[in-house]
């Protein structure tokens, strides 16, 4: 059984992250270009020039955040900027989409088509100072996360419908070829943002499908909270003990009053503590 947590609609609502040392829950509507949250029961927002869509905590007071162009480091208190890198700033067709810290403190972002352009997109890590080109001819870059252990990353494009997992090394890069891990094809189902919780078992939003999707270690599925908008998009752990699964969704081509609203949910499963990115 799902709840409105916050009741602003989102174009393209995205990228939600629970900060641990804040115990407060930050999250993006890319479309608008702003970064959103709560602080006291009342709504807070920070508007940027460009698309922004992911972040990875720092310390208490700044993120790291994916942009149109770049990473950036953001303090929420002073809102001062510092960029880190740039991110496919020399192709104008294109913008961050989904990304998360992974258990060494590395921060992998994939890029996708501003209009969706088959293979337009790449999945990058950035680790210690250095971003990488990880995979290529991505359509559009989601699922992000990882093993407690640290021992697997998970990925999909979404155009593709399946989730992919990959063995990682010491130092959190992949250390083989990716695998299939969930083919979504057969049901028609389109992966969007993932997380996985202290058991290893993944949690899918469901582009189109209502719900957030539960898949064991071995690709099994499991169960599915269902929520009231149609385009769900990434969900996230937080609240007390990490027991409550938030979602954000997209009002983006649909006109109901639940689109693109953000949700939370009882989950039968605690969360990891979100990853710090060390810089």
């Amino acid at each position: 059984m799902s709840t409105l947590f916050d009741d602003r609609q989102c174009t393209l609502g995205e990228g939600p992250l629970w900060h641990p040392e804040r115990s407060q829950l930050f999250w993006f509507d890319i479309l608008n270009r702003q970064l959103l949250s709560r602080e006291n029961g009342a709504p807070r927002s920070w508007q940027f020039d460009e698309y922004v869509s992911a972040a990875g905590w720092v310390s208490r007071n700044e993120l790291l955040i994916a942009s149109q162009t770049q990473l950036f480091l953001f303090d929420l208190e002073t809102e001062e900027s510092q960029k880190l890198c740039d991110l496919e700033a020399d192709k104008a067709i294109t913008r961050s989409n989904d990304g998360r810290a992974d258990p060494k403190g590395g921060f992998w972002i994939g890029t996708m088509g501003i209009q969706a352009e088959p293979g337009a997109g790449a999945i990058y890590r950035y680790y210690k100072g250095e971003l990488r080109k990880l995979y290529g001819d991505i359509t559009i870059s989601n699922a992000i996360c990882f093993a407690p252990d640290g021992s697997t990353a998970c990925f999909s494009d979404t155009a593709r419908q399946t989730i992919q997992k990959v063995a990682l090394d010491a130092d959190g890069w992949p250390a083989g070829d990716p695998e299939l891990f969930v083919d979504l094809g057969p049901e028609d189902l389109k992966p969007d943002g993932a997380v996985i919780d202290s058991e290893g078992h993944l949690w899918n939003a469901q582009w189109g499908a209502n719900r957030v999707a539960r898949y064991a270690p071995d690709g099994s599925f499991v169960e599915a909270i269902s929520f009231p908008a149609k385009q769900v998009s990434c969900p996230a752990f937080g609240g007390a003990e990490l027991a409550t699964l938030y979602a954000t969704t997209a009002a983006e081509g649909l006109d109901g009053e639940d689109e693109g609203k953000t949700y939370s949910a009882d989950a039968s499963a605690r969360g990891q503590l979100e990853h710090r990115v060390v810089l």
